[in-house]
């Protein structure tokens, strides 16, 4: 079993999460409350990993990346090297893909908030920062979770943006998902079962965390 893959894989799930954690309650946000009547369009981009394919995402990811593209050039003109096949690359894309499993289940949560609720607290003063973190954070706390845990787990299993935009460096960009393909491409189904075991684990590990913590989700949100 390669431990390094698993390594990779967990710091490229962490580091998506988080970033995707910063940028999905902003626009969240702005997707629940914002009046815009064209805001459908956003709503639509956001989501469009979810109906693309894979290679296809990937394929578009790449070319941003290439030497050929403003970015890659940019990327290069600075660290000597271009974005596609690099542990960079592979952050952006999963970026990208995993979007939409971040921003639909906080979006969802912060459309749920009793509107009252947030008047009321605008008819007490607060402004619109101490709400969002007093109010609609904590109210919102089950979505959350859901959003955290999805894009973790989601960012875990990713394969055809992975192998598009970061191909198979061992160390760099090979993560479990390409090691298990790898092992089944030699006919290793000893070692891709080990492999396929220890993901499997980790995912339902992860998900019955969700789901526990969702039946009490107000320890998380001990402010008074």
């Amino acid at each position: 079993m390669d431990w390094t893959a698993f390594a990779l894989t967990l710091r490229l799930a962490v580091l998506v999460t988080a970033v995707l954690f910063a940028v999905g309650l902003p626009i969240a946000y702005w997707i629940s409350f914002s009046p815009w009547r064209w805001k459908f369009l956003v709503e639509s981009l956001v989501a469009l990993p979810l109906v693309l394919p894979p290679t296809v995402l990937g394929f578009y990811v790449l070319l941003a990346l290439g030497s050929r593209s403003p970015l890659g050039r940019w990327w290069q003109s600075i660290t000597g090297h271009t974005l596609a096949f690099t542990f960079e690359g592979l952050v952006i894309g999963s970026l990208l893909y995993s979007l939409p499993f971040a921003v639909q289940p906080f979006a969802a949560s912060f459309g749920s908030v009793d509107r009252r609720l947030l008047a009321a607290s605008a008819t007490l003063g607060a402004t619109p920062l101490r709400t969002f973190t007093r109010v609609i954070l904590p109210l919102s706390a089950s979505g959350l979770l859901t959003g955290i845990a999805l894009t973790f787990a989601h960012t875990l299993g990713e394969f055809g943006v992975v192998l598009m935009v970061g191909g198979n460096i061992p160390g760099v960009t090979r993560t479990v998902s390409i090691e298990i393909y790898d092992q089944v491409q030699a006919f290793n189904y000893s070692a891709a079962n080990q492999t396929a075991l220890v993901l499997l684990a980790i995912s339902f590990v992860v998900l019955s965390l969700v789901y526990a913590l969702n039946r009490k989700a107000w320890v998380l949100w001990p402010w008074r």
